[in-house]
């Protein structure tokens, strides 16, 4: 948790500064939780913004980040997602889950065992990927599923998605279970329905549970209630986790000012022990660990892309 102090007419006030690693329940949508923690919020001025939407029929991890914390959400969202998902073979619907009524295809072959793990070897690295209609991706500019429900035929663009771990966990015909590491912008109902195709079925998600995204774990998330409970200082988890997959460099207190005053500071970044040369982007952090700033290269030294506040 960090709290930082800001002056508002005179008056010295506590500002929030960080995530709230949420567990999102089935059937509540994200733009709902986020509103759950405005509403512990009201009367505050406080940014709040949550790293990357999860269906209402999914559950799990919900990131959530509080005051200048929101500026730190594209790089949590760049972190792997973790996910375990069922899918019922051959089955299909135009939304790809359970939101329709599937239709059942019982004349479809039954896959092994081995033949689905064989599969999803080759659905691993970077893989080509078409979202499901039913999905918010922009097409033209409207999401893709206000176009759909409209009556109005989407063609999909395909892009490039990375799968760095697909395994099937369990399966009896016709569940099987997946659990799925992967990159930004993979949707799972795919994964599932090109893991069918593969070996000659088709498919539909049952249940979707994301259980981590970076460093926020599942089994370290607060739910709701909790939220309801507050007070959300006592549920803030540090704004260096945004970070954990950038290269870093410490400064102290004379370059931490110069960070402040938008000066240049010198450094060497690791990442996972190892100096990183050529790097675009580093995290400075203060002596004792905290997030100071994003620093850009200029002139042969780092240059202030996104200063934070210091903590109190």
């Amino acid at each position: 948790m960090v709290k930082f102090l800001s002056g508002i007419e005179g008056q010295l006030t506590v500002s929030l500064f960080g995530f709230l690693n949420c567990n999102k329940p089935k059937g509540m949508t994200s733009r709902d939780l986020v509103n759950i923690v405005q509403g512990q919020l009201r009367g505050r001025r406080c940014k709040v913004g949550h790293c990357g939407t999860l269906d209402p029929l999914a559950e799990g991890v919900l990131v959530v980040g509080l005051g200048p914390a929101v500026r730190l959400v594209p790089m949590v969202q760049d972190q792997a997602k973790h996910y375990r998902g069922t899918f019922q073979l051959g089955a299909q619907s135009p939304t790809g889950d359970l939101e329709f009524e599937p239709t059942l295809y019982p004349d479809l072959p039954q896959p092994t065992a081995d033949q689905l793990r064989a599969a999803a070897t080759g659905l691993t690295g970077l893989i080509t990927q078409v979202p499901p209609a039913y999905s918010a991706v922009r097409v033209d500019g409207r999401r893709a599923y206000d176009r759909v429900r409209s009556g109005q035929s989407v063609e999909m663009p395909s892009r490039t998605v990375r799968i760095d771990q697909l395994d099937v966990l369990d399966y009896e015909f016709p569940i099987m279970e997946l659990d799925v590491v992967c990159g930004s912008g993979t949707y799972m109902r795919s994964l599932g329905m090109d893991l069918a195709q593969a070996v000659g079925s088709t498919a539909v998600m049952t249940s979707l549970t994301r259980v981590g995204v970076g460093p926020f774990r599942l089994e370290d998330s607060i739910s709701v209630e909790q939220i309801r409970r507050g007070p959300l200082e006592d549920l803030l988890m540090p704004p260096a986790l945004a970070v954990v997959n950038l290269p870093q460099f410490s400064v102290g207190p004379e370059d931490d000012e110069r960070l402040g005053n938008g000066q240049t500071v010198q450094g060497r970044p690791i990442l996972d022990g190892k100096e990183v040369e050529n790097a675009d982007l580093a995290a400075a952090m203060t002596e004792r660990g905290d997030l100071r700033a994003l620093v850009k290269p200029k002139n042969g030294l780092w240059g202030p892309y996104r200063v934070f506040p210091e903590p109190s």
